[in-house]
């Protein structure tokens, strides 16, 4: 009896930290909380190994960020304070990041890019430390904002 005591409670954990950290539950991943440093250490490499090579070693962007390149695409942007990503909620974020840019969904219609999906790249923890990495390097107000935008629509991330 206390075997299948500690399967139950340990079946439970695990479902419940997948809960949380993969962003299929709306309600509990309708924010993705940047206070945690050890998620936030992760997502620092997760973010180095994957997104600096196009977004910057310091969330930078590629230079001319908001101007098309010869082939019609736009630059990588920046993920600081100076770019858009604090204006989207987390919901869309995670989708960018598992399935890229993908047009009528989180692209406009026919809109090409080279951001790449990383959904069979990047473990749902992985996508959700390299997000709360690139949170924890807003100021305040930023995160306050997006943290507001990202309650008001908390719909499922990859749904």
């Amino acid at each position: 009896m206390k075997k299948i005591v500690f399967i139950v409670v340990a079946a439970l954990a695990v479902l419940a930290a997948g809960v949380l950290l993969s962003g299929r539950d709306g309600a509990a991943q309708a924010y993705i909380d940047p206070s945690d440093q050890a998620i936030v250490a992760r997502g620092n490499t997760v973010y180095a190994d994957h997104c600096a090579a196009c977004h910057g070693a310091k969330l930078e962007g590629q230079p001319n960020w908001r101007e098309r390149m010869a082939n019609g695409r736009l630059p990588a942007p920046p993920h600081d304070v100076n770019g858009h990503t604090w204006h989207h909620p987390d919901a869309v974020l995670v989708d960018i990041v598992r399935h890229g840019l993908v047009p009528g969904k989180t692209a406009p219609d026919g809109y090409e890019s080279d951001m790449p999906a990383y959904g069979q790249v990047l473990s749902d923890a992985e996508v959700v430390a390299v997000l709360a990495y690139i949170k924890s390097r807003w100021p305040k107000e930023a995160l306050e904002a997006q943290k507001e935008v990202s309650l008001q629509h908390p719909r499922r991330a990859g749904g």
